[in-house]
């Protein structure tokens, strides 16, 4: 009845409605009356309106290295110019535009059928406009700038849901200095978490859509890598003790996008996520990695606020995924999707050394305190162990197997003679890192096992997986402390309807 009586009354307003603009259209016009105008409509904007689409489907295949058909749309200029063919566009004229052809084409057209679905006709319908408005480049852009940067620089990062509707993946998690919270990756924020009672304390918005590693500086700030995937990376620093917090039922909300007090330092800008980081044991120094192949160092010696990029090096054929600095800090130990580590010398800035026998990515490194022995996992599921010095050098001396699936990083415990994994088995396993004998396996999640972190004292190990969970247990035996969803406000599942 209820459902009856809402679409009846439905109708009677669209009835309604309906008699009241026909009463309106056909009421005799006063004397001198002048037909109505139609609302002017703004010039299609290049930067605004077309460059986005051409963003979405054009520059995978024409972009600026290696562009199909010599075409490069990253830039006003060298699209206008063209390639191999015709000039894409004629100003004016859209109808013996090469452009329009193309995205119309019933044959060949753009994007290619094997590719992608043709554009939807409204967009086709922009470029079209933007051409018959005479093509124009938007005032104050240089036609030679890089338009995924002029995108960039124009794009608003959306306010994080209140309450999410759906799991979020944990991609890091990073232990408070004191050990007794624990920050989270979220969606276009960090979270923080009392590790004793699960209870969440603070939301942090970040520019970055997920946070992929995030290590606390010597100062107490918070040095956070990410980014959005096949958009752009960043490495930003941050003071989550800063700004003036708002406070909604006891949770404080910081803007880590607009507050200088909050987000203290962009060190880098990068065209894609950044992946991994790492700080040195002395604390003088960060190195970061990511998509682009490249890891950087800064010398932060004098606060993250005056650091000084010291070395860019690109030593690996693909993704970096994982850094750990030796004890003495001299060597850079890296792990990569080009199936390989490889050590780096920070003094001489030379390649010492590649580890080749995983024979697939390696997710994670470190390096004995002794400096003699490094360790590496990846997509094998096995920690492998490896000479780093002498005749010897990037032999492996033993290997380790125990996970069913990827493992997707591993750390190490401080002080201790400990390595900890976690993998995609659902699983979180330590390891003694002189033996490589499994100590303990840590088990209770039920999902991938993705973020990784130990508090300073390497007392407490924290664990995040792909549908949100966050697991606190105790490195001494592996009992479980604390268990939580680093989602805000999802609800918890419904208990299962027990059979009638």
């Amino acid at each position: 009845m209820l459902r009856s009586r809402y679409c009846l009354c439905v109708l009677c307003v669209t009835l309604g409605a309906v008699l009241a603009l026909m009463l309106f259209f056909l009421a005799p016009r006063p004397a001198g009356a002048a037909d109505p105008q139609p609302a002017a409509t703004a010039p299609v904007s290049f930067i605004n309106d077309v460059a986005p689409i051409l963003k979405e489907n054009c520059f995978g295949c024409h972009g600026a290295k290696n562009p199909k058909g010599k075409l490069d749309m990253t830039k006003f200029a060298s699209f206008q110019k063209g390639g191999t063919k015709d000039a894409p566009f004629h100003a004016g004229q859209p109808d013996a535009s090469l452009v329009i052809d193309l995205l119309k084409g019933a044959d060949t057209r753009m994007p290619p059928k094997d590719v992608a679905d043709p554009l939807p006709p409204a967009k086709i319908a922009v470029i079209e406009q933007w051409i018959k408005e005479g093509a124009k480049l938007d005032a104050g852009i240089d036609e030679k700038a890089d338009l995924v940067k002029e995108l960039c620089l124009r794009w608003t990062p959306p306010v994080p849901p209140i309450t999410y509707a759906f799991p979020v993946t944990v991609t890091a998690l990073a232990f408070t200095p004191d050990g007794k919270q624990v920050v989270a990756s979220g969606h276009h924020e960090l979270t923080v978490w009392d590790a004793s009672t699960g209870k969440l304390v603070k939301r942090i918005r970040t520019r970055a859509r997920r946070a992929l590693a995030m290590v606390f500086l010597p100062d107490g700030k918070l040095a956070v890598a990410g980014g959005r995937p096949g958009e752009e990376g960043d490495v930003r620093v941050y003071d989550i003790n800063g700004g003036t917090p708002k406070t909604v039922d006891g949770v404080a909300y910081l803007d880590g996008v607009d507050d200088k007090a909050v987000m203290l330092k962009q060190l880098l800008d990068a065209d894609d996520e950044v992946l991994c980081l790492a700080l040195s044991p002395d604390g003088k120094k960060l190195a970061s990695g990511g998509c682009d192949r490249i890891v950087n160092v800064w010398d932060i010696s004098g606060g993250a606020l005056n650091a000084k990029l010291e070395q860019s090096i690109e030593n690996h054929a693909d993704w970096v995924f994982a850094l750990a600095f030796s004890a003495d800090d001299k060597f850079l130990v890296t792990g990569s999707r080009d199936k390989t580590a490889k050590m780096w010398d920070l003094e001489h800035k030379e390649s010492v050394l590649t580890f080749p026998d995983h024979q697939a990515p390696v997710y994670g490194v470190a390096i004995k305190p002794d400096g003699k022995t490094g360790f590496s996992a990846g997509d094998d599921n096995q920690v492998r162990a490896w000479n780093t010095q002498g005749d010897q050098a990037a032999k492996q001396t033993r290997t380790s197997g125990g996970h069913g699936k990827t493992i997707t990083k591993l750390v190490v415990v401080p002080k201790q003679p400990l390595l900890v994994t976690a993998s995609a088995d659902d699983t979180v396993r330590i390891w003694n890192e002189d033996n490589g004998s499994a100590v303990k396996t840590l088990s209770g999640h039920t999902d991938y096992v993705y973020a990784l972190a130990v508090s300073p004292d390497g007392t407490q190990i924290a664990s995040g997986s792909f549908n949100g969970e966050v697991k606190i247990w105790k490195t001494a035996d592996g009992s479980a402390v604390k268990a939580f969803n680093a989602s805000p406000g999802l609800a918890a599942p419904a208990p299962p309807t027990p059979p009638k």
